[in-house]
């Protein structure tokens, strides 16, 4: 009798999966598995986001105040003081505005009508080519610097290298077409002043770049998710161009009040120990920038009303602003990460002072 032998199966073979290579970012941008760690998981809940005042709401506290307190301000200060005051108020704001006002509708319309595929198109693959290329699109492509960060966050969130990306977020707002036109008209007959802040703007951004292409690490970024505009384009623009005016409107508002505050209430004579100094006049305009953060389209026709000072201290009032401030600080934390900000915020302000120092030492 034959005994028939079983003979167990083996252990199967494993499934063979095809494994699709994740996508390479163009110009060395930041892998994948940082990319989808920095979108939101499905289903989890939102965290709920501290809301501070807006610059609407700031503006309209100021206007109370000052329509409140303008009775004891007169007293104070006397009639002549007040109206001093209020003509250079309005003397910056009404040369300001219409700058304002064609800088956030360009920068509006590059940020919904211009593709994505238009940057991969125009940058080197290598990043340290591609920073000086985006550094020189920034004069191309005009943008506030309110637009720009969620602009650098959308390209590196596309794949372009993240130095090419800060160096045109740091550029665009800095050396466009726009801020350098209101440069020439806020400083009538001194067209070094624009030629000043261009070479200073751009070499500082080019050197953010590089220095990023040299030490910067991805996992210091936290990727924006991408968003969408249900409405289509053109609600999509209209709703940047009302943002983007009223936000930079009120940090306007704030810039020219601080400025006429200065030149009208502030003695002569304090001012001019500071003013005259040649090391503490640049470093108290650079930090005047930081603090009251202004639209790079409007602070040149402040920094021109600030006469006491040298130009190379105006020079740095317009370097330093549009590379990093108050407002710009809060914008790279939410965009990129606290990591992030916390190392670019001094090296940006580093960068941008001594780059107006050494075009205020070769060109004013």
């Amino acid at each position: 009798m034959h005994r028939t032998r079983v003979v167990s199966p083996g252990p199967s073979p494993r499934p063979r999966y095809r494994r699709e290579a994740a996508p390479v970012p163009q110009n060395g941008g930041v892998s994948q598995d940082v990319a989808e760690r920095s979108a939101p998981a499905e289903g989890a809940p939102a965290r709920p986001r501290r809301r501070g005042p807006t610059s609407i709401e700031a503006l309209a506290l100021l206007l109370v105040f000052g329509l409140a307190a303008r009775p004891a301000l007169v007293a104070l200060f006397g009639e002549a003081a007040a109206g001093a005051w209020v003509a250079r108020f309005v003397a910056v704001m009404v040369q300001a505005i219409p700058f304002l006002t064609l800088g956030v509708v360009l920068s509006s319309a590059i940020a919904v009508f211009v593709p994505a595929g238009f940057f991969h198109r125009i940058l080197p693959r290598r990043p340290a080519l591609a920073v000086p290329v985006a550094g020189v699109s920034g004069a191309v492509l005009p943008g506030c610097e309110c637009a720009s960060v969620p602009v650098a966050g959308a390209l590196v969130k596309r794949g372009v290298a993240p130095a090419a990306a800060l160096t045109f977020m740091l550029a665009s707002p800095a050396i466009n077409p726009i801020v350098l036109v209101s440069t020439f008209v806020a400083f009538p007959g001194r067209p070094e002043m624009v030629w000043a802040r261009l070479a200073a703007s751009l070499g500082a951004a080019i050197a953010i770049g590089w220095l990023w292409v040299r030490l910067g690490k991805t996992e210091w970024l936290r990727l924006p998710a991408h968003r969408h505009h249900d409405g289509g384009r053109w609600p999509a623009f209209w709703a940047g161009v009302r943002h983007d005016f009223f936000h930079a409107g009120g940090y306007l508002v704030l810039g020219a009040a601080i400025a006429a505050t200065l030149n009208t209430l502030i003695p002569e004579a304090w001012l001019a120990r500071i003013a005259d100094h040649p090391v503490l006049g640049v470093l108290a305009l650079a930090l005047l920038a930081v603090l009251i953060s202004m639209c790079s389209e409007a602070d040149a026709f402040v920094a021109a009303s600030l006469t006491q000072f040298s130009p190379t201290a105006m020079l740095a009032f317009m370097v330093v602003g549009p590379f990093i401030d108050v407002k710009l600080a809060a914008m790279h934390a939410a965009t990129f990460g606290r990591s992030f900000a916390v190392r670019f915020a001094p090296a940006a302000f580093v960068a941008a002072l001594l780059a107006a120092l050494a075009a205020g030492a070769v060109l004013l």
